[in-house]
């Protein structure tokens, strides 16, 4: 639990940050990748690997799960309805769509994901509701590595 609760306050530090495509700067900007990278990075030390360029749509152009396989590669898999707190979610923004977004477990109620940390297009970093619509998209859930 310990390092749960260091990743949900590191991630909470950059709650407001603007959303910035392709960025991973605390407080200047990120997007939903960039602040899984910056986590990384206070946390576990250097990142395992470069993110590619990627335009606002690559996962529909390309209809491939480079954003699914890097977490693989990276993060420890987990059940989807094991997700606890300081857990990366990541989500499927359509039906049958690559994987594309990601978030941070914030807080849990009975046993369940109930809020996340994320930053999305047109909004800063935020900590929302894990509501249906949100749920409803998951496609995979992960773990950091221990560190």
């Amino acid at each position: 639990m310990a390092n749960a609760s260091l990743i949900v306050a590191e991630a909470r530090k950059w709650i407001g940050t603007p959303y910035q495509h392709q960025a991973s700067c605390l407080h200047a900007g990120c997007d939903c990748l960039g602040l899984v990278r910056g986590v990384w990075r206070a946390l576990i030390g250097d990142e395992p690997e470069l993110a590619p360029p990627y335009t606002p749509n690559w996962a529909e152009d390309l209809q491939e799960e480079t954003l699914l396989e890097a977490a693989r590669r990276h993060l420890i898999e987990i059940p989807i309805g094991g997700a606890q707190i300081g857990d990366v979610l990541a989500f499927r923004m359509g039906l049958g769509a690559p994987v594309k977004h990601l978030a941070i477990v914030s807080k849990v109620s009975q046993g369940k994901a109930t809020n996340i940390i994320h930053a999305y297009w047109g909004r800063s970093v935020v900590e929302t509701h894990l509501g249906p619509w949100w749920s409803r998209r998951i496609a995979a859930a992960f773990q950091f590595p221990n560190f």
